[in-house]
Parts: C-alpha cells; structure tokens; sequence
C-alpha cells in the first residue's frame, strides 16, 4: 500500500544515504550513491583565471579532478583554510563522467535519511539561482543541508549522460 505525501518528488527521492561533513561550522551533506572516495588535500594545482571557489586540480588516478573550496562555493564568510589541518578532507564525487572534488572542513558520519526526516530549505534564505540546496535533514536536534552534486559543482544537465 502506498503512503500518500506531500513531499516534492526530488526531495522524496532524497531518502537513502548521505555522506555529512562540516564547513565554517555547518553540517552538510551529499548522495553517498555520487561520493567516489575522500581524501587528503595534497598537492593541487592552481588553474590561472579560474572562479574565485576552485582551489585547483589534482590528479587522482588517471583523473583530473577540479578542486572547490567547500565554504567559498557556498558563499560562507569563513576564514582561509589551513590546509594542513588534520581532518582537512577532499571529498571526490561523481556526476555523470564528470569528477570534481570539494574541500571540506572535516568528514562526519555516513546518514541514512528517511523520507520523514527530510524538509524543504528553510523560508527566507537568501536563494541563488544556483543554489545546492536542494532539502534540510533533521538529525540529532539539528539540521544538516542536504546538497545536489550537479548545482554544487556547476555541472551540465547533460553531465549526467
């Protein structure tokens, strides 16, 4: 028997597992189904004229892999990263064949989310037509954001194919 919902069917879909990690102090998370792998920061180089978020390229295994800064290309007011940080971490996601890594704070822990844990983004948010956030989970008396890979790396519709 299906239960009936109110819930938008791209938020519905979001249920299932989440990697969380921690930017300026946030909690935020993205599709364990799209996570490939996490690692160290490392080595990066810098991309001359490249958007104010993208920290670099790495290569990873016969990848290039684009790097962006977590909190910049969420538009945190953070400060600079010290990326010797010890739980300093990129984590690499797939989008289609597109391969692009994000620095975060510190990695958190694996969620699963159940549909009725999932909300829409809070009313009266500054929203940007590229905004990531695509849902909120409620989780041990607080809110971790959920984000869509695609939007978050500025990734084509047509990546996905």
């Amino acid at each position: 028997m299906m239960q009936e919902t109110s819930m938008p069917g791209a938020l519905l879909a979001a249920a299932g597992y989440w990697l969380s990690f921690r930017l300026d102090g946030g909690r935020y998370a993205v599709p364990l189904a799209q996570v490939s792998e996490v690692i160290r920061v490392g080595d990066l180089t810098a991309v001359p004229g490249a958007a104010h978020d993208l920290l670099g390229v790495r290569h990873l295994r016969g990848q290039i892999v684009a790097v962006l800064d977590g909190g910049r290309r969420l538009g945190l007011p953070g400060s600079p990263h010290d990326d010797d940080a010890p739980h300093a971490r990129i984590i690499v996601m797939v989008f289609g064949n597109q391969w692009v890594g994000l620095r975060v704070d510190a990695v958190g822990e694996l969620l699963l989310a159940s549909a009725d844990a999932l909300a829409e983004p809070p009313p009266g948010r500054p929203v940007r037509a590229d905004d990531p956030v695509r849902g909120v989970l409620a989780w041990q008396g607080d809110f971790i954001a959920l984000l869509d890979v695609r939007k978050l790396c500025r990734l084509p519709e047509a990546a996905a194919a």
